[in-house]
């Protein structure tokens, strides 16, 4: 029986270590980056440079080529095939045999490590639960103004957009990107007419297939595209009618596959080299066709999926994210995808007309007990623009309650033209915190709720009042040390603490200790549980919100 056995191991082995899998290189360096850096318009557009400047993030080794001389000669290599790249991480997606891709180390010296995305491949890789069944099939299924906005009354009025539009923020200056599956009879359906008409967009393209058709592929991005930027007079209006857009397909909806996420940060990348403001995504990835590929809740932590890695540095670039947190709340799989378990990205959840949570809708907290989805919007029989008939339709899926959400970000995003001063500060934080805090369960949260549904125009008053402090800079260089911390933090202020309040929750949004007027700047939490807390530090009507680990 022994020698049975080990003839089995024996057998699977072989079969592991010769069939094809994917994997990425990650390169040690980028030889020429201090040319690049010197010469940033050789890298990324004027207007990713002037995005960068207002909200003061500088350009780094991030921002240049992977170093053609080493892609080049892994092109060539006749052992492997190159299927994709990504400048921020400085990695090489590749497939090939096991054995034929760890032989590329000792050739190869500029490479750092090779990760496999069959993690049990991996040095240090961690066996994961395989899930059979991809999910692949049903990924898109439940998934100065006065407009009348007919059809799309509901979803826009219920998280007050209408507010925005009537301030005149209806997405004018703001450049969104819509990462999707596809955009067919964009070209051509009269609900986008307007938008064509007006050269609102910009361009786009298709990373599937290695071509400039952008309007073809999957239709899910033309219905998603719709929520934001469709426009039939007094039947239908988008959330942000006034945005200019680039359309791109990192999808390949009849497949699920790693390559995807690789896709979707090149995506990505094209995006802020533009200069992209907000990015929009209806996709996730759980589960792929290859279940040694598929991810676990543990891996949703927000920095070990390659997705989600790139989209970190994609707001570290300076652009808001917007992605939707997924569909599986009715399986048993209920968790989000990623890239929507990324710290910065907003991760967005769907209910229906009346404001009750859509069961379908997928749950939080990430791995590491982080808020997901942060915000709610109309995902339950959203309204939207179908593709073949170009006449207002109705579908289900936080696919369309993100993108209207997108759109509204963008639209407060836009009032960074006219009332923002300093460059020093992370302004899309504000954003994200003023949106966030608006939200109707933004003190109690829950796993499937988040902070709830936000109210856009309480968004837009917390915003100004924000930006308001930051110029004053009243509470802007506050901060609390240490983070983490044991039993004792101290919050690091210039000012009187008696000018502060403090608040504290818990993950659940639960308060564990307020103060309303500090006596010291040194808080004992000694009594608090082991975990991750918020903390509400007011002076008058300014507040900041900071994340604290109790270890």
């Amino acid at each position: 029986m022994k020698k049975l056995l080990f003839l089995g191991f024996i057998l699977i082995s072989i079969s592991c270590f010769s069939q094809t899998e994917d994997a990425w290189l990650f390169l040690k360096d980028k030889p020429n980056a201090s040319t690049f850096i010197e010469n940033p318009l050789t890298m990324i557009s004027q207007r990713a440079i002037d995005r960068r400047n207002k909200l003061g993030i500088v350009v780094d080794e991030k921002d240049v080529p992977i170093h053609s001389d080493y892609y080049n000669q892994l092109k060539n290599e006749g052992n492997i095939t190159v299927l994709g790249k990504s400048k921020w991480l400085n990695a090489i997606h590749i497939q090939g045999t096991v054995s034929q891709i760890n032989g590329l180390l000792p050739n190869f010296t500029f490479i750092e490590s090779i990760e496999f995305a069959n993690k049990s491949l991996n040095k240090s890789g961690k066996k994961r639960e395989k899930r059979l069944v991809s999910n692949h099939k049903n990924k898109f299924a439940v998934a100065t103004t006065n407009f009348n906005y007919g059809s799309a009354d509901n979803q826009i009025k219920m998280l007050k957009g209408d507010f925005l539009h009537k301030q005149g923020l209806t997405g004018e200056g703001q450049v969104i990107a819509v990462i999707d599956a596809g955009f067919p009879n964009v070209d051509n359906l009269d609900a986008f007419k307007r938008i064509r008409d007006n050269n609102q967009i910009l361009g786009g393209y298709n990373f599937a297939d290695r071509n400039t058709n952008f309007y073809t592929r999957n239709n899910h991005g033309t219905h998603v595209l719709s929520t934001i930027a469709g426009y039939l007079e007094n039947q239908f209006v988008g959330t942000a009618p006034d945005a200019k857009f680039y359309l791109f397909i990192s999808e390949i909806a009849e497949t699920e596959t790693v390559l995807e996420e690789t896709l979707w940060v090149e995506a990505a990348e094209r995006a802020d080299s533009l200069g992209v403001d907000v990015i929009n995504t209806s996709l996730g990835y759980t589960t792929y066709d290859n279940p040694n590929h598929s991810h676990s809740y543990a891996d949703m932590d927000g920095k070990t999926i390659f997705i989600s890695r790139g989209a970190e540095i994609a707001a570290s670039r300076g652009m808001l994210l917007v992605n939707s947190v997924g569909n599986s709340g009715n399986s048993s799989w209920k968790y989000m995808g990623a890239p929507a378990d990324a710290t910065s990205v907003i991760s967005v959840g769907a209910v229906n007309a009346s404001g009750d949570i859509a069961s379908f809708s997928s749950f939080g907290p990430t791995a590491d007990l982080r808020i997901k989805p942060e915000i709610l919007g109309q995902g339950a029989s959203a309204a939207i623009i179908n593709y073949t008939s170009g006449q207002i339709s109705s579908s289900n899926g936080t696919s369309f309650s993100g993108p209207i959400l997108a759109g509204l970000i963008a639209c407060l995003n836009q009032n960074q033209t006219f009332s923002l001063k300093s460059k020093s500060t992370n302004f899309n934080e504000f954003l994200k915190s003023s949106v966030y805090e608006s939200a109707d369960r933004f003190n109690n949260p829950t796993a499937q709720h988040g902070y709830g549904i936000p109210n856009f125009e309480e968004a837009f008053n917390i915003y100004v009042g924000s930006t308001a402090s930051i110029n004053d800079n009243y509470l802007s260089s506050l901060k609390v040390f240490p983070n983490p911390t044991k039993n004792i933090f101290t919050i690091v202020y210039e000012g009187s603490s008696e000018d502060l309040s403090l608040q504290i929750f818990n993950i659940l949004g639960k308060k564990v200790l307020e103060i309303s007027k500090l006596t010291s700047k040194n808080i004992d939490i000694s009594t608090l549980d082991k975990g991750i807390y918020l903390l509400k530090i007011k002076k008058k009507e300014q507040q900041k919100i900071l994340k604290l680990i109790k270890q």
